[in-house]
């Protein structure tokens, strides 16, 4: 909804109050749409990591990536890492994040040259992933709850030929590494075409862009996704192989156990 003048004025002020009331209670609605607009009890995809830097040189991933809700719903994720040109040492590093509903996410990372399974601090969550253009609170990020952000309708417009809301999302917690995100979401299928995110004094860092979708078992699903780091010039394009719903995934998969052994 967009905002759109004696005893008449006062009657607009009113007016003014219920319309931005509205648009509130819409923008949240909207982005929870957008967030779950893909049911499914698990997801399993491998994909080819492309990351890019600013001199023109390219560094290939094949990684695995699990998802399942545990018990009381909270969302899960594993990440695996199966191949690397460069640098190599980083094959089967696997990290692990939780859905923590009452504060930061839980987070463990399996790192091959150490040898063991290590806590991700909540300090730590906006660093690199693994020398990508993806922070640690990236890879949770869409699983981040509608709730714990303030959202508004900044505008209606086109993207890409589609009618788009245009919505600002503002954390209500100041300690996440983002001041807003502003995000396109399609307008007819709740698509999140682009997210711009913005660093603490509200400079437009980030861009992430879905560039490919494909109808997989009956969802419309992201294929192509690019993270782009405009301070650095850099991007990393997530390319998905495989994608399947509904498959059955171990649930010791979801351990900090799993992550140093890679057995089930």
């Amino acid at each position: 909804m967009n905002r759109r003048n004696n005893i008449i004025f006062a009657v607009m002020l009113l007016g003014t109050a219920a319309a931005v009331f509205a648009q509130s209670g819409d923008a949240a609605a909207i982005v929870d749409k957008s967030r779950n607009r893909i049911s499914a009890a698990t997801i399993s995809t491998r994909s080819r990591m492309v990351v890019s830097a600013k001199d023109g040189s390219t560094s290939n991933r094949i990684i695995d990536q699990y998802s399942k809700d545990g018990s009381k719903g909270e969302k899960r994720v594993v990440v695996e890492f199966k191949h690397s040109s460069n640098p190599a040492n980083i094959i089967n590093t696997r990290f692990l994040t939780i859905e923590n509903t009452g504060g930061n996410d839980d987070q463990w990372i399996f790192l091959p040259s150490l040898g063991k399974v290590r806590r991700i601090a909540s300090s730590e969550g906006s660093g690199s992933f693994v020398g990508t253009d993806l922070s640690y609170s990236d890879i949770s990020s869409a699983n981040r709850g509608p709730d714990l952000d303030i959202h508004r309708v900044l505008r209606e417009e086109e993207y890409q030929g589609k009618p788009c809301y245009v919505i600002e999302s503002t954390p209500k917690d100041s300690s996440y590494q983002y001041s807003k995100m502003i995000q396109w979401i399609d307008k007819a299928n709740s698509v999140d075409y682009k997210i711009e995110l913005y660093d603490k004094r509200g400079t437009h860092v980030k861009t992430l862009e879905i560039l490919e979708l494909k109808d997989v078992q009956g969802r419309l699903s992201p294929m192509v996704t690019k993270m782009s780091t405009l301070t650095e010039g850099s991007s990393t394009t997530v390319n998905v192989d495989r994608l399947e719903y509904d498959s059955a995934i171990p649930e010791s998969v979801f351990t900090p156990r799993y992550l140093e052994t890679g057995r089930p």
